[in-house]
Parts: structure tokens; sequence; C-alpha cells
């Protein structure tokens, strides 16, 4: 169980501890150029098998002179050490703070020679400590730098996404070895009308060295706020590796990722193919990158951003997050690991051997790990507590539902708070249970139960999306006369909403099982007159031709009729 905040005193105000995540998660980063609305968003799935998802609050607060804070890693529960507050800290509801910032990541790992145990902020820390002190992506990046060359950094290599309601960014940092304090990193601001994304691998690689202007290091981070400037690095980026004797060459041929993380097979086939196949489904070239992303040409590497075909929807970034290698090579339902029903998951090992030769299974977006996953949504045209949406969602991408929560809210739904049940403690009103109930359930015959499971699933999240643009307009006008309304307003649709959608994946699980157990799919018939009961209809429609043949192939003539 891991904390990042101050004093027992805040843990009870907040009911925020937030768990584990490992370094498998996948995230995209839309400009507001990109988008239909012009809003900014970016998305994170947090993937782990011992992730429990739910949706994690700190309250703004004013905190006396002298308060330290603890620091506990976000992957162990470790005690780190402990760092000054400030005087005032934002609220935060998941990965959004009040002023419409967001912050996802994801966990490339890199060089081990670049731990260094004595660091005192790890990934985690950066996160929720920074969302709680920066009010824009800008900040945001000089209050991580200003935390790691101050604590020192305690965890391995990280990509993170920070997007504000005008601009987003990527950052990929990595330590400088044992008992150096802080870290060497670079972010670069996404261009106005393309996306990005990462999955586990640094995706940054040359990138425009300084020139006071467009491009600036640590040590002229007073200019951070000049609309100008697109690139921010750690001044020692290039000098560390050079000590290390990993970079020889000039300044400008410099590459973050190549260094720092040199990209294998695994690297490109388990993470940079997740980014591809999401840059994949909104853009028709990235057909020429096929060949790199299932690690086959590993020097044909995509590029840091693409232009999507057309300008995307929230739907359409929702969908991005649903992705199983759909219609490419890898799709995850056309070979026979799928089974009989199509299913869009594998259980690990993500490798084995057979023959001495070893083999994969696809490491998608979408998976049975996730803990928790958002679609982070700013909008520079509303009010700060109104503009911005955490569209919030547990379990697996694919079947999730995405439920409006407003970045200004001050509580969670039940459903969803921090202590309503945990990895190994049952709770039936828990949103993390509940969706999992259907979830695996869903997994034994997935081509038979998904279409009612997306037609709750749109008929929920296209409900939201209608709603959201009048109480967005509702709230402005409250916002207007009584902030406190405003918010008051935004919380209880937003706590409704949430404990909605559990209710209805409640009544959706009941449906799914009673209809589909043992097999059979069951349709309800009215009893006719002079009946007692009446037996429902029972269609049992087995396997698909394709599977019968692979079963005769594996037993031959074991299971042959004899006439």
């Amino acid at each position: 169980m891991k904390k990042i905040t101050a004093l027992l005193l805040v843990i009870m105000l907040s009911g925020a501890l937030p768990r584990q995540i490992t370094n498998a998660c996948t995230n995209f980063i839309i400009t507001k150029g990109a988008t239909k609305d012009g809003s900014v968003m970016i998305t994170y799935s947090a993937d782990s098998h011992v992730l429990y998802g739910e949706l994690y609050y700190w309250p703004a607060r004013d905190w006396q002179k002298g308060t330290l804070v603890d620091i506990y890693e976000w992957d162990t529960g470790k005690f780190l050490g402990r760092i000054p507050q400030i005087a005032h800290t934002y609220s935060v509801i998941g990965n959004m703070n009040q002023h419409q910032l967001s912050i996802g990541e994801t966990t490339f790992g890199g060089r081990a020679e670049l731990a260094d145990s004595t660091g005192i902020i790890d990934y985690g820390s950066l996160i929720y400590t920074t969302l709680q002190r920066a009010k824009n992506a800008r900040e945001a990046i000089a209050t991580i730098s200003q935390l790691l060359s101050e604590y020192g950094y305690a965890s391995s290599g990280e990509s993170f996404s920070i997007a504000d309601a005008n601009e987003a960014w990527i950052m990929e940092i990595i330590g400088k070895g044992p008992a150096n304090k802080g870290a060497v990193w670079v972010a670069r601001r996404i261009p106005d009308g393309y996306i990005s994304g990462h999955a586990n691998h640094p995706r940054i690689m040359t990138f425009p060295l300084a020139d006071g202007k467009k491009s600036i290091t640590s040590k002229q981070l007073d200019k951070i706020n000049n609309p100008d400037v697109e690139t921010v690095y750690a001044y020692d980026v290039i000098d560390v590796a050079r000590k290390f004797g990993w970079f020889t060459g000039k300044d400008q041929e410099f590459s973050f990722s190549d260094v720092y993380a040199p990209i294998d097979f695994s690297g490109a086939r388990f993470c940079e193919a997740r980014v591809w196949s999401g840059f994949n489904s909104v853009n028709a070239q990235m057909g020429q990158y096929l060949d790199y992303a299932m690690g086959k040409n590993l020097k044909n590497r995509m590029p840091l951003w693409i232009k999507p075909d057309n300008k995307l929807g929230l739907k359409d970034v929702m969908g991005m997050m649903r992705n199983y290698y759909q219609g490419t090579p890898m799709d995850m339902t056309k070979d026979v690991g799928a089974g009989p029903y199509g299913s869009t998951v594998r259980w690990r090992p993500m490798t084995w051997k057979v023959d001495n030769e070893t083999y994969l299974h696809e490491r998608a977006i979408a998976t049975q790990q996730t803990g928790f996953s958002f679609v982070a949504q700013s909008r520079s045209w509303l009010p700060d507590p109104v503009g911005g949406i955490l569209w919030f969602g547990v379990d697996d991408t694919y079947y999730t539902v995405y439920s409006p929560m407003y970045c200004g809210i001050t509580k969670v739904p039940e459903t969803f708070a921090v202590g309503n049940g945990d990895m190994m403690t049952f709770s039936d009103n828990a949103a993390f249970w509940v969706f999992n109930q259907v979830t695996n359930f869903a997994y034994t015959r997935t081509s038979v139960m998904i279409n009612e499971i997306q037609k709750k699933q749109s008929e929920l999240e296209d409900g939201y999306i209608a709603e959201t643009s009048g109480i967005d307009k509702s709230a402005s006008d409250l916002y207007k006369k009584t902030p406190s309304d405003a918010i008051n307003f935004l919380t209880d649709y937003s706590v409704k909403a949430g404990n909605k959608t559990v209710a209805e994946w409640q009544v959706l699980y009941k449906f799914l099982f009673t209809k589909y157990m043992d097999g059979n799919v069951k349709e309800k018939r009215d009893v006719p007159a002079g009946y007692k009961y009446y037996t429902p209809k029972v269609s049992q429609p087995g396997y698909t031709e394709e599977w019968y043949r692979v079963i005769v192939k594996s037993a031959g003539d074991k299971l042959k009729v004899i006439e």
C-alpha cells in the first residue's frame, strides 16, 4: 500500500491510498488541433495483475510552514523519505487536478546502471505531488525538474504524458546512476494538430538543441512559460551518456531512446506495437511501420507524433484504448489461442517454449490486467472546474464504461472509492469487482456475448456524452454567480453517474449469466394460457466450423462416429 500525502490526517480527509502499478501501461496524447471540439486529451491504462482499480482523491488544502510530506514508493509501499510541503496544494481527482492538468505514465526501465537507491522521489510521487503543485503542463515540467534535482529520483526510466487545456507534452526521464542525485530527461511539446503516444518504451530520439528560444535546458527554466518554447531538457542529458561511454557522436546526433533504452524485439513487439496499433486506427499510412511493430525491422522507427486522417472525437479516443490489433496480422481473435469464441485476451506468461523454440502472446492495449484507465479531457473555453472531465473506467478497456468525473468535484462515487474492497477483498458494489464479473464471464464466450455488452456500453457512454453538454452549460452559469454551487452541482452529477454505471453493470451481469450459463443461449417466452410455467427457448450454437476442424485435426479418428 502506497501513499504520497502528508500525515495520516490527509489520508482520512482524502481517502487516498494509491496502490501498485507495474510497467505495462499505454498512453495516447491528443492535441486540441487534432480533436473535433478543440479539447486536449490524454489516455492512460494502469495495467498490473495486482492493481485494484479505484478513483483517488486529494482535496485542496493550505499547509502550515514546516509540514513534511511522507514519500512512499508507488510500486512497493517502501518509505523513501520526507520532503517539505508547499503552502497550498490543489485538489486532484484521479490523475487530473482542479486546473485541468492531467498526467499519465508508462515505465520503460532503461539501463539498469542508472538506478539510484538514494533517491526520494519515485515516479508515482512525481505524478501526484506535481498534480497538487502545478497549474499547467509547463509548470508541471518545471515542478518535476525541481523535485528530481532537490530530492533525487528513485525509479527506473519513465515516459510521462502531460496536458492542460491548451497544450500537451511528452516527457521522458531516467536516473543518473548510484548516489547521483537527480535525473536526465527530455520534454517535447506535441505540435498542435498531431497526436503522440507511448507504451513502456521511450519514444524521444533526437531533439533540437538549446537555442534559448524554441529549445531550452533545465538551467533556463525561467523561460519555460515563453509560448515559443517547444523542447526542454536536462542540461546534462548528453553528458551523462558520454560519462558511461554509451554515446561518442556529435551532440545533435544524440537520441534519448537509442542511448538510454536501445530498442530490441520485445521493446518493439510488446511495447511499440501498442502505439502503432493506436496510430494505425486513425492514420491509413501506418502500414509502412508494421514490420517495426512486429519486431522484424528495428531500424524502421515510427515518428514521435503523427497527424490523424480526421479530427478525433471523444468516442474515437476511447476507441483507441479498446484495441486488440483488430484488422492487423496481430489480431488476437484470429489464431487458435483465441479459442472457439474469439477471445481478445491471453493468459500469462507472454512467452513460452515448444521444441526449444520461443513463442509469444501479443500484448495489446486492451488487456485483462488493467486496474483502471481514463481519458482526460481538458477544454479551454470553460471554467477549470467545468472544463476538465476525467472519463474514468476500471478493468479491461475493451469492456469498460468511461464515466464522467468533473475535475472540480469534492467527492468520488462510493462504487469507485478507495477502501471499497481491494484486490483480495470482494465487494459486490465496487466497480472493479462488478466489471470483472462481466468481463471474466465474457472471456469464456466473447463472440456470443460481446454485442450485448457493447450495446450497454455505448448506451451509457453516449448518454453521458449527451448529458455533459447540458451539465457544462448549467455548471458554467452557476459558476459565474456562486462557484461553490457549481462545484456541488458537478460533484452530485459525477457521483450519480459513477454509481449509475456500476448499478447498470450489476444488472447486465445478472442478465448475461442467466442467459448464457452452461453453454446455452436462453430466451424468455411468455407463459401460454393453461400452463403453470413454460420453459425458455434454448439454443446451443456450439462451435464454428473452423474450430470443429481444429478439434478434428488434433484428435484424428478418436472422436469420429462409427456408423
